[in-house]
């Protein structure tokens, strides 16, 4: 019976039966954007952070297009279907290039971090940063929103890490706006970087 307990303490305790899971909700910056999944920075920030010790798995949720409001409605059955520990939310930059209200914009990120946080999960909310397209008011008001979600609902706000990126043109696509298979890497030693204080 003793031999017992200690093979039942070995299995759970010292080899745990499921890994931390990371579940990344975003946009085209991280579903891997016209290029093999396995050279998107999610696919390879799971092999960063495995390489660290630790037991760790990546759910990459993020489609391409995708706005806050997308998110939303999505969230509530990728919960359900991978019951994750922590959500990195990497999303709004399509609600600005469409020019959507900072209010709407909020409101969805608040909904998407009550969600998260309702299940016992880790929200970690990225900053996104978008073009002076809609002038110098919106661009401000779009920036402040996400540290304000932050602090309202005690989340960490991860960097951007497209500021990075941006201004090596050898790291960006055509159009300037997506990273190509070249700033893959670089992206995902930065996130695995700012993930690491809180597995």
């Amino acid at each position: 019976m003793v031999r017992l307990l200690s093979l039942l303490f070995f299995i759970f305790y010292v080899n745990p039966l499921s890994a931390t899971k990371l579940l990344i909700l975003g946009d085209s910056l991280s579903a891997g954007y016209q290029m093999p999944i396995d050279k998107a920075w999610p696919t390879l920030l799971q092999n960063i952070i495995s390489q660290k010790d630790k037991d760790f798995a990546v759910i990459n949720a993020s489609v391409s297009g995708d706005t806050t409001g997308n998110g939303l409605a999505r969230l509530p059955e990728l919960l359900k279907k991978h019951n994750p520990d922590i959500v990195l939310i990497e999303l709004g930059a399509n609600d600005g290039l469409r020019g959507f209200s900072p209010k709407l914009i909020q409101d969805n990120l608040r909904q998407i971090i009550q969600l998260v946080q309702s299940k016992h999960a880790q929200a970690l909310l990225m900053q996104i940063y978008i073009l002076p397209n809609y002038g110098k008011r919106y661009t401000q008001a779009f920036t402040e929103l996400y540290s304000a979600t932050a602090q309202q609902f005690n989340t960490p706000l991860i960097p951007f890490f497209l500021e990075g990126v941006i201004t090596r043109p050898e790291w960006m696509m055509a159009d300037g706006i997506h990273p190509n298979e070249n700033a893959q890497p670089w992206i995902a030693e930065f996130v695995a970087k700012e993930l690491l204080d809180y597995l």
